[in-house]
């Protein structure tokens, strides 16, 4: 699982049958100060979250495919929670 930030939607006339009823989301993972940025990639959303929402990410193929219900999806991302706040104790 993944923390991250919704920063787009992706708009695509024409996509795999799998994805119909699925928003695509742009999704950059949050860091701790001290950690190198990760790269921004696309998540499917099944919590309807978004722009500037911070998000749960699930990047697991197999456990999205669950969700869907759909056993040959390709789909490796999936956005499965909003999050309302996160607190760092250390």
């Amino acid at each position: 699982m993944v923390i991250a930030k919704v920063v787009g939607t992706v708009v695509s006339t024409i996509k795999h049958p799998a994805y119909h009823g699925y928003k695509l989301q742009l999704v950059q993972p949050l860091n701790l100060p001290h950690e190198s940025p990760e790269e921004t990639f696309l998540a499917l959303d099944n919590a309807h979250a978004g722009i500037g929402d911070t998000v749960l990410v699930m990047r697991e193929g197999n456990s999205a495919r669950q969700i869907m219900q759909i056993e040959e999806a390709p789909v490796i991302s999936m956005i499965v929670g909003i999050l309302d706040s996160v607190d760092i104790a250390g």
